[in-house]
């Protein structure tokens, strides 16, 4: 299975005046929208096949996740949230059900720095070994059962985006 580990797009500035109180409730940006609907584009370029989405359910992950749905072609019944994927957040059971998972392709969305924590976790590594940028992904392979992942590769969000133009 691959696991796409892809940070969230670029959220309304805590200091906007705009911004709503509380942080789960901070949505994307326009750019933040367009940028990151480039970068799942150019996902799609190199041939990304998803069966589900799992995010946190903060509003700009959920707004990613529902954008990755799109490009994606994926159902929004295969969007799902969990509490591991928030800031702060313990992943540990999402791991164990990840490396169970039979799905060809999982899209997670979540946070800097737990995704990049997440990844040392399911590479069996003590410490991160990414950081990703809004819209970046890094990219794991997963065999069912193993004990731990592969990392196959680490995309910036310019390059996703580069290629989502040319898709």
């Amino acid at each position: 299975m691959r696991l796409y580990l892809m940070r969230h797009g670029i959220a309304i500035d805590r200091a906007d005046p705009g911004c709503p109180e509380a942080d789960a409730d901070r949505p994307l940006t326009q750019e933040g929208r367009e940028r990151t609907r480039l970068a799942l584009h150019g996902l799609v370029s190199l041939g990304v096949v998803v069966d589900r989405i799992v995010s946190s359910p903060l509003l700009r992950c959920l707004q990613t996740a529902e954008l990755g749905a799109e490009a994606l072609g994926v159902p929004r019944l295969a969007l799902e949230t969990h509490a591991g994927l928030v800031p702060g957040g313990d992943p540990t059971d999402l791991c164990a059900v990840l490396r169970s998972l039979p799905d060809d392709g999982v899209l997670i969305v979540g946070h800097a720095p737990d995704l990049d924590l997440m990844a040392a976790r399911l590479l069996g590594l003590p410490g991160p070994v990414t950081a990703l940028k809004k819209s970046g992904v890094a990219v794991l392979s997963q065999k069912p059962g193993a004990p731990t992942a592969r990392l196959l590769g680490v995309y910036e969000p310019k390059t996703l985006r580069r290629l989502g133009r040319s898709e």
